[in-house]
């Protein structure tokens, strides 16, 4: 069975979905490999480290993705965007594998079930002990955090640790993180790690002691209505919890250095949680990082992808932010797809077996069908 592994052409995307060290890996339970030319080099992993493993390494996509059994990628395939059509090159019954995020690419999930793919979203995993080493979204959220971090510090026009100096004493930074899922536990971390002092909030209140096993003081109110939406993720607030929740935002921004937001609905989407009316009560100087720019953005003055000042507060909001660190995330994803595709090995081949709770639940399209529910009901709803 052959396994391809395309470049990815997204503006920015400097990851590499499968690395040497999982190639060695998955050739070793009798799969054939095949990457695209120079798919790794932007995050450090050069040609020759394929070659040596006996990689066959093309310089056609076209050629490559149509000699595919599996496809393994980072992102959505390329649907006729600068002249590449992935979904196009693939033969009928290709199994893709890959973070496809099919609720924002609904484009690329019509192109799959139109070729008769059979696409897996490693983004739609259950949240369970088992999925937990094939979770691309759980790795990619903690490069996120880490990194967001290290981005709003540099914004920063004090230090995040408290210091003595011969000119006295500096007080640390408050960080506000908003959001207690991957990439807020990992916010919190590094922003303790340098020093700050970091209060942390949620709308799952079970998240508590997690919080607070990270170094953080947690704030929040009594719900009305839980908003846990089971595997780990989080629903929309009543109306009633929204304002009740939005007034600590308000006060807790007010009084912070640093709010670095996380918040995502179903993991998909982000809330509008921090007002324009609440970034100008914060103080000159201080610094929003919105992690959750890829969703839309939890502040409402960020702007997806750009920098922003609003009276004297620098509003961040960077997109893809795994790809600024394309070594360790290409890494982490290609263990994470590894993992994956070990999981359904039997006899040197990827078995279909939509019995399993991991496979029913990644599942996106086969044979011509949309067979996610949620993206099924927004593509009904976009027609």
């Amino acid at each position: 069975m052959r396994i391809v592994v395309p470049r990815e052409s997204a503006p920015g995307e400097r990851r590499v979905a499968l690395v040497p060290e999982s190639c060695k890996k998955l050739m070793q339970v009798g799969y054939e490999i095949a990457i695209e030319s120079k798919a790794g080099e932007a995050a450090g992993f050069a040609d020759a480290a394929y070659r040596e493993l006996g990689v066959a390494v093309e310089s056609d996509p076209a050629t490559l993705l149509g000699s595919a059994d599996l496809v393994l990628k980072i992102a959505a395939p390329a649907t006729g965007d600068a002249g590449r059509d992935e979904t196009e090159w693939m033969r009928r019954g290709t199994i893709y594998i890959g973070s496809l995020m099919p609720l924002r690419n609904l484009k690329a999930v019509r192109a799959l079930a139109a070729r008769k793919i059979t696409a897996f979203a490693t983004d739609a995993l259950p949240r369970t002990t088992r999925a937990q080493s094939m979770d691309t979204l759980s790795s990619m959220a903690s490069i996120g955090g880490y990194k967001g971090v290290l981005l709003a510090a540099s914004e920063l026009n004090r230090y995040f640790p408290m210091l003595t100096t011969a000119a006295g004493m500096v007080f640390p930074a408050k960080v506000f993180v908003i959001g207690a899922g991957v990439a807020g536990l990992q916010a919190i971390a590094t922003a303790r790690r340098l020093g700050a002092n970091v209060v942390a909030t949620d709308v799952r209140p079970e998240v508590k002691e997690q919080i607070e096993s990270v170094g953080a003081k947690y704030v929040g109110i009594e719900l009305k209505e839980s908003a846990a939406a089971g595997g780990g993720y989080a629903k929309e607030l009543s109306e009633d919890d929204r304002r009740r929740q939005s007034e600590l935002l308000a006060q807790e921004c007010a009084q912070s250095d640093v709010v670095i937001t996380t918040a995502l609905i179903g993991g998909v989407f982000a809330p509008r949680l921090i007002t324009a009316d609440t970034v100008r009560t914060m103080k000159p100087g201080s610094v929003v990082m919105d992690l959750a720019a890829d969703g839309g953005g939890n502040c409402e003055l960020s702007k997806p992808g750009e920098t922003v000042h609003v009276g004297g507060v620098t509003i961040l909001a960077p997109l893809n932010l795994p790809a600024t660190m394309p070594f360790h995330a290409s890494l982490l994803f290609s263990r994470n797809l590894t993992a994956f595709v070990q999981a359904f090995t039997k006899d040197k081949a990827f078995q279909l077996d939509f019995g399993d709770e991991i496979q029913q639940g990644a599942l996106i399209t086969h044979e011509g069908e949309v067979k996610h529910a949620r993206t099924r009901d927004a593509l009904q709803k976009k027609e």
